[in-house]
């Protein structure tokens, strides 16, 4: 005889399967309320869930009672046939009643866990989106995907499978044990002292499930770095250029071959634990029939009492064993929760204050007023749980800039130059408040930064970056984020100033052309093309580029150069440049040494200067003036 459904079965299989190091883990205080925070509104569908899941533990316990009251009417031949016909039917329609049970709870339990996912991914994306760029730059993405999949899944099953495990568990093995120990207390204790002989070996291998489980995870989770990390564009580039395909594919296939065989290992464990409860469950059934057979012809019980003892122990064996681990369960729903509350309570450091006031329309000046800055400790930012590496830092953080001061003026061009490191980014990040400053302060249109919106800020700026990143979507698609009303027209004026809408044009597919991941099936100089045609289709009046020509080659820059002059004319500009032939007409240059202002003025006047940025220049075009060489 069967000893329970195979939906419990697998439930008590998946029980053993679980971390039972959860149960030592100390969850913050709150989180039980919290959780209940998340059922309140569901807590009318948890209501007639529970309801229906009581109901079916009732039904389970009345029907064989029914049968062995069918037996025992056959066996003593009393009664009529009418009356055995109606307690058939009852059987009948309370199989159709617990089939309705069933199909209602697994609406309300898809509802309710459908919801929760809903809910939870929702809150912790959009918590995700007002994180700092600081955030994003520590992260590893896998680590966040995961809070949004598996976790938030896990936190589901909290509401559906061990909750109504939990209840349907407990309310079965209640009224089953109270049943059968009116029946016959004997044949309820001697089915018991079986318990143990499947629960203990379960235990064992349990934990040896628990071993592998862990392993598997980890090995899918490296292979599926591995996976992202070669089938992205770069990453499928750098392969082909310096790996060994062949040393990549073999380290691949070991740990696929380890996961195949755990897979199998697995499979065997599973079924040896199905095996076992099976064979408990026969043996109990053995002595049922037999001890209650016995007796039965000594007149202490009935034929159907017998029966029914045979088909409630059935019921019997799937909920204890389910029970035995029923803390682990709890704590692992519950740990997924901590894991995704830990998202949602880290705090983002760029934060609208609550009286915060719009950038005026009407001046678009950049100021900054004795600004310093370092950039954020890693506490303040990230979690080491979402970190691959979490190492402590040592020292604190450091200061990048140190009492910088300027001010462009409202359609004026000031360009930033300087070596590598030496704060030009870090400044130009400031100005749409990527990161706040540590003292001092940025004023956009004379209001600081910080108690400007958020709002405001993004459509008074516009960036373009030397790595210009495009969605793997249309150029359509790339080009609305900046401005999803915009119209077909003022999509091509923005590709004609950027000096692309040629191309776009010749393209077979048009504006629907998908630009690949990261745009990569675009050149450097396209990309940053149809970046530019970004920019000028959001129409800023600050516009903020970040070495937009530094890595293309001389054709691809002059084209890029036409656009940026549309991009830039009448606008407030801040131009970080590494070739300074692209920046002689600025209103005025800043270099920028070691996170100070070490010189500023026109390129004229800095040239005569002789200083930093003379020699700057001097290094840079000191080729040109040399005879060319011949190359073999």
């Amino acid at each position: 005889m069967d000893v329970s459904s195979p939906m419990t079965s697998m439930a008590a299989m998946r029980s053993y399967r679980r971390d039972s190091s959860v149960t030592a883990r100390e969850l913050p205080k709150g989180t039980v309320r919290r959780i209940l925070g998340i059922a309140q509104p569901y807590r009318r569908e948890l209501t007639f869930f529970l309801a229906l899941v009581v109901g079916s533990s009732l039904i389970g316990v009345i029907t064989p009672l029914l049968a062995g009251d069918i037996v025992n009417r056959i066996a003593s031949l009393e009664g009529t046939t009418g009356g055995i016909v109606r307690i058939a039917l009852l059987i009948a329609g309370l199989a159709v009643v617990d089939a309705a049970i069933s199909l209602g709870t697994r609406w309300y339990s898809a509802r309710i866990g459908e919801g929760v996912i809903y809910d939870l991914r929702s809150r912790v994306f959009g918590h995700v989106q007002r994180m700092p760029v600081a955030f994003f730059t520590r992260t590893q993405t896998g680590a966040l995907v995961s809070r949004l999949n598996n976790d938030v899944i896990g936190a589901q099953q909290a509401f559906t499978s061990t909750l109504s495990g939990v209840v349907s568990n407990v309310i079965g093995l209640v009224l089953t044990a109270g049943v059968m120990l009116t029946l016959s207390w004997q044949i309820t204790l001697l089915s018991l002292v079986l318990v143990p002989l499947f629960v203990l070996p379960a235990r064992r291998i349990g934990r040896r499930l628990q071993d592998i489980t862990r392993e598997s995870y980890g090995l899918n989770a490296s292979m599926n770095a591995t996976m992202t990390e070669r089938f992205n564009v770069a990453g499928a580039l750098l392969v082909k250029l310096f790996g060994r395909p062949e040393t990549e594919t073999e380290s691949f296939r070991a740990r696929a071959a380890r996961v195949r065989d755990i897979g199998v290992l697995s499979a065997m464990y599973g079924r040896f634990f199905f095996t076992a409860l099976t064979l408990v469950a026969a043996l109990a059934t053995a002595l049922v029939y037999g001890l209650g057979g016995w007796l039965a012809f000594t007149g202490s019980l009935s034929p159907g009492d017998v029966v029914a003892l045979a088909l409630l122990l059935s019921r019997l064996y799937g909920p204890l064993t389910a029970l035995a681990n029923v803390r682990v369960d709890v704590m692992s729903a519950m740990v997924s929760f901590d894991r995704v509350f830990e998202v949602l309570d880290l705090a983002p450091m760029i934060a609208e204050a609550p009286d915060a006031v719009r950038v005026p329309a009407d001046d678009r000046s950049i100021e900054f007023d004795a600004v310093s800055f370092s950039y954020p400790a890693a506490t303040d930012v990230s979690l080491p749980s979402l970190e691959e590496v979490s190492l402590p830092e040592h020292g604190g953080p450091v200061d990048v800039l140190h009492d910088v001061s300027f001010r462009v003026e409202p359609g004026h061009l000031v360009a930033l130059v300087g070596h590598s490191g030496a704060g030009k980014s870090t400044i130009a990040n400031l100005v749409p408040r990527l990161y706040d400053v540590t003292g001092g302060s940025v004023r956009v249109g004379g209001i600081d930064v910080r108690t400007a919106t958020l709002e405001s800020l993004r459509d008074a700026i516009g960036v373009v970056s030397q790595d210009a990143h495009l969605f793997h979507d249309s150029i359509r698609a790339n080009l609305l984020y900046a401005r999803p009303d915009a119209t077909e027209q003022e999509l091509w004026s923005a590709l004609e100033g950027a000096r692309i809408a040629a191309l776009v044009r010749s393209l077979p597919e048009g504006l629907e052309t998908v630009v690949g991941d990261r745009g990569y099936r675009m050149s450097g100089g396209e990309k940053q093309r149809l970046a530019i045609a970004r920019v000028l289709l959001k129409a800023p009046g600050i516009v903020i580029l970040d070495e937009a020509t530094a890595h293309l080659d001389s054709e691809s820059e002059v084209a890029v150069q036409h656009a940026l002059d549309a991009a830039l004319s009448g606008r407030t500009s801040l131009v970080i440049a590494h070739r300074l032939s692209t920046i002689r007409g600025a209103d005025q240059i800043l270099v920028i040494d070691n996170g100070r202002v070490a010189e500023s003025g026109t390129h004229e006047q800095l040239l005569a200067a002789g200083g930093r940025y003379a020699d700057l220049y001097r290094t840079q075009f000191a080729d040109a003036d040399r005879p060319p060489v011949e190359v073999a």
